[in-house]
């Protein structure tokens, strides 16, 4: 089986620091190359992989911002396309975009909706619906108007993510700063509660941080890390007491609440989106719907096994059981065919 991965451009595959899809797809390529699968990457031409790396944009344009997005994005994507006849499938981690290329080819096209940007973005999965095998990333995040093969739980390599046993004196933000992540409602559950709290991401929303995070920042109870790369992630999300998840929109998955259970940590999540599907509720975390709820559970935190929050990653969440699933619905594409 000859497998297309066509991954974003935004940052390289596997990223430095921040970027979700590109980590996804970086892991499911690894695992299917370990399966013995003929994998090519499509990427940054700076990606690293085992599997083909073919690469038309020389670096992710969010790194080198003398590069044109738009431009970049639609070569990008037209190149692989351009080579459609010599894969069985190709698997689209470009959200909406690369769907307006899958009627030229002939070779079946499976597309991981890794969320919906914008409602405004849905009449495109609409008008592709037939045409295409649509991957939902959590039951959560399904819109009614398509239809759906199957969900697939995103997995992590659970190799990069230590358990900690012993829970920290801190609270961890661990995310982009923006409204929708709750950056702000983070820094008022740990006011309230008396306790530290470290916050690790890129700012994506400026002004939200110069108005509503800054002020609050003290480099002694409040502090802001910046983004961090992959050992430093494993440290303070081993560290922590708990992570706080107070979002303020319908997650479509949660990368960072899986791995800080990884470690070990629980989770304290505003209950919205996939959070009840990522969470087991009252083993591994809390959901919550409001910032007094969320200082209410964090006394309750020490009764939970940190052991717990390992194992329940271990079943639900890790690159094999991804690879799995993913390998599981190539098959069956390939016996409708």
């Amino acid at each position: 089986m000859k497998i297309a991965l066509l991954s974003p451009i935004a940052w390289r595959t596997p990223p430095r620091h921040y970027g979700p899809w590109e980590t996804i797809v970086s892991l499911l390529a690894e695992g299917l190359v370990s399966c013995g699968v003929e994998v090519t990457l499509f990427a940054t031409a700076d990606s690293e992989t085992r599997a083909c790396l073919d690469a038309i944009c020389p670096q992710a344009y969010e790194e080198n911002r003398d590069l044109d997005a738009k431009v970049w994005e639609c070569l990008h994507i037209a190149h692989l396309f351009e080579q459609a006849e010599h894969f069985d499938i190709i698997h689209n981690n470009y959200d909406f975009l690369p769907l307006s290329f899958s009627r030229l080819v002939k070779t079946p096209v499976v597309t991981t909706i890794h969320g919906f940007s914008s409602p405004k973005i849905l009449p495109v999965y609409q008008a592709y619906n037939r045409d295409n095998y649509y991957i939902s990333i959590s039951n959560a995040d399904r819109s009614p108007d398509l239809d759906y093969l199957a969900t697939v739980y995103h997995g992590i390599d659970l190799n990069l993510f230590t358990l900690n046993s012993e829970p920290g004196d801190y609270l961890l933000y661990f995310g982009r700063i923006h409204p929708d992540k709750g950056t702000f409602e983070a820094i008022q559950i740990a006011r309230r509660s008396g306790m530290k709290l470290l916050i690790a991401g890129i700012i994506q929303d400026q002004s939200y941080y110069d108005t509503q995070v800054a002020p609050y920042i003290d480099e002694i109870n409040i502090i802001y890390m910046g983004a961090v790369g992959p050992e430093r992630r494993n440290e303070l999300l081993g560290g922590a007491y708990a992570l706080l998840h107070p979002i303020y929109f319908n997650e479509p998955f949660g990368l960072s609440v899986v791995e800080a259970m990884a470690c070990g940590t629980p989770v304290i999540a505003f209950n919205r989106g996939s959070m009840p599907e990522v969470i087991d509720e009252g083993r591994t975390g809390f959901l919550v719907n409001n910032i007094d709820e969320a200082v209410n559970r964090l006394r309750f935190i020490p009764r939970l096994e940190r052991s717990q929050c390992r194992r329940w990653v271990q079943e639900r969440f890790s690159q094999d059981r991804m690879v799995t699933d993913y390998l599981a619905v190539y098959e069956h594409i390939m016996e409708m065919l």
